[in-house]
């Protein structure tokens, strides 16, 4: 199926092609477009062009267009799914659940749209300010450009797009190209709705016209989710726009000696190995009290192997392969790079092609990149501890910071937890995996800058305005 780029309402074709391939078998899912820089000045000339009235548009309006949208997405879901699981080799469970999460996002962004900030307060306070008021309100930044990963290929451009629509900014959509349709397919369902043409485009684009869209003046905003080394050059790059960045963690999980194992052990299954581990908040390093540790690793264990691999599009399949085979090869590397170091495979490490076994592993050692950068593949280390001051510290002791889980039934533990762990999100007797969309999402160290969640995305979108003026008339 030949999908086009959309540009300001209009789909469209260029000469350079690019192919989509399903990375369990190879098979062609699709094909598209690059946009180079003349696609991609037309989508700015036509966002800029519709500033004012994007910026103008009422609450109720934004509402039934943002509305709108989360209904027809429902309506097509099991077709998104289905595109989304064979581009992205990606579970359809998991891609059902994707595309509900999408739903939820433009659904939350409806209602925030009705609430954008505003704050009146009294000048007064000082006898400079007697008889006069103040007033913010805060106003759109303008052009948006966002960048959307490989991994959530749907909800994260989501996570984008919806609150540059409830905040009133145009936005232009940059997905990976190894995962471009199912934006494409959304594409479509905007178009149909009455949101401004110029407001909304979806480019794939050669490396060129990618550049642009991170240096261009005309562009007020840039929004990234993706890797820490491409984050931080293009927040250099950005020059004075406004920068947020997703930019990844390594997630650790502490499993207290009062735990459910049972319980936790389910959890963190789904939390590894949910999309062979490709997921910004995968459980990669888990600290288990050393009286549970011996049951916690053999429920652990045998739990994994239970896990069925096959094609993406059988619902029945809990792992698939990895994005490409390159990725999975660094993974191997890693593993047999921690191996011959001394660490231990307790189950897994072995690679055919794209696909790369869920993984355990113990023994391991801080600097080995298993545990000290971000694996991105089903790898899980588990190590034990004596002290719960030491679990703080071993989970502290990473270059990331995005989220981390805490097992325990413990209230000091639990404030501890809260206190003393270095990451945007603690999430207490469930994995660090967790996440619904409206929550504040995003990180700190080397993990990002800003925050997502709905109503905190608007807020990066927006800029304040104050108004000072005479209160008796």
């Amino acid at each position: 199926m030949e999908y086009k780029l959309y540009i300001a309402g209009d789909f469209v074709k260029t000469d350079q092609k690019l192919t989509v391939s399903n990375p369990y078998d190879d098979s062609i899912v699709g094909e598209t477009f690059l946009a180079g820089s003349k696609e991609l000045d037309l989508a700015i000339d036509k966002a800029e062009s519709v500033k004012n009235e994007m910026r103008d548009l009422p609450s109720y309006k934004k509402f039934e267009i943002l509305l709108s949208i989360a209904d027809r997405i429902a309506d097509k879901k099991s077709e998104l799914a289905l595109v989304l699981a064979k581009e992205a080799g990606k579970p359809l469970k998991y891609a059902l659940g994707e595309i509900d999460r999408a739903i939820q996002v433009f659904k939350v962004a409806a209602e925030e749209s009705k609430r954008l900030p505003k704050e009146y307060f009294s000048i007064d306070w000082t006898p400079a300010g007697h008889g006069k008021e103040g007033l913010v309100k805060y106003f759109p930044v303008g052009v948006i450009a966002g960048i959307a990963p490989f991994n959530f290929p749907l909800n994260l451009a989501v996570h984008k797009i919806a609150p540059a629509i409830a905040s009133g900014n145009p936005i232009i959509l940059k997905p990976a190209r190894s995962t471009p349709l199912s934006v494409l397919e959304l594409a479509k369902i905007i178009d149909e709705t009455e949101l401004p043409k110029g407001a909304f485009s979806v480019l794939t684009m050669d490396r060129e016209a990618g550049n642009q869209l991170v240096t261009d003046n005309r562009i007020n905003m840039l929004s990234f989710t993706g890797s820490p080394s491409v984050g931080w050059k293009m927040k250099t790059n950005a020059g004075r726009k406004k920068v947020a960045l997703e930019l990844g963690g390594n997630a650790g999980v502490i499993v207290s000696d009062d735990s459910d194992i049972e319980f936790v052990v389910k959890k963190c299954i789904v939390g590894g190995f949910a999309y062979s581990g490709q997921v910004c908040i995968h459980v990669q390093r888990i600290y288990v009290h050393e009286t549970v540790f011996d049951n916690f690793i053999y429920q652990f264990t045998e739990g994994t192997k239970q896990l069925k691999f096959g094609a993406p599009d059988e619902l029945s399949t809990d792992v698939s392969v990895m994005i490409d085979e390159q990725n999975a090869i660094r993974v191997e590397e890693w593993v047999k790079d921690a191996e011959k170091d001394g660490a231990k495979i307790l189950f897994g490490g072995n690679r055919k092609g794209t696909y790369f076994e869920p993984t355990i592993i113990t023994n391991t050692k801080r600097e080995m990149k298993v545990c000290a950068l971000e694996v991105f593949g089903p790898v899980v280390i588990i190590e034990k501890f004596s002290d719960f001051d030491e679990a703080v510290k071993s989970v502290n002791d990473s270059e990331y910071g995005l989220q981390a889980g805490v097992f325990t039934n413990k209230i000091n533990e639990m404030n501890q937890a809260y206190n003393e762990l270095e990451v945007g999100g603690v999430i207490v007797n469930d994995v660090p995996t967790f996440r619904v969309d409206h929550m504040p999402y995003g990180g700190v160290k080397n993990s990002g800058f800003g925050r997502e969640g709905i109503k905190y995305s608007i807020f990066e979108m927006l800029e304040p305005k104050l108004l000072v003026k005479n209160a008796d008339y």
